[in-house]
């Protein structure tokens, strides 16, 4: 039987928002906005599940991503840049 996780990180994960969306391959992808928790999914049912599971059923702090959205779980140092990719074109408009 699988130990549950620690109630100290479990709380963390349900007080974050949740982004979905689909990467450039067509996966689905579902990343917190702290970068430190997500996945691929190959459908958006089983993606916008593993949200729910993670962020205490609100639905409330899923937020469905337009564009490309790739997984990047670079921690929260990070998190502080997240900003969706919709483009290439519109990802060097942002950084010049």
């Amino acid at each position: 039987m699988d130990e549950p996780e620690p109630p100290s990180s479990r709380a963390r994960a349900k007080s974050s928002v949740f982004f979905i969306g689909k990467d450039s391959c067509g996966n689905w992808v579902v990343q917190d906005q702290r970068h430190v928790c997500g996945g691929l999914f190959v459908d958006r049912t089983q993606a916008l599940r593993f949200a729910l599971l993670e962020n205490g059923n609100r639905p409330q702090a899923v937020i469905m991503v337009p564009g490309v959205f790739e997984l990047d779980m670079g921690g929260e140092a990070r998190a502080a840049h997240l900003l969706p990719l919709r483009s290439d074109a519109s990802r060097e408009r942002r950084v010049a």
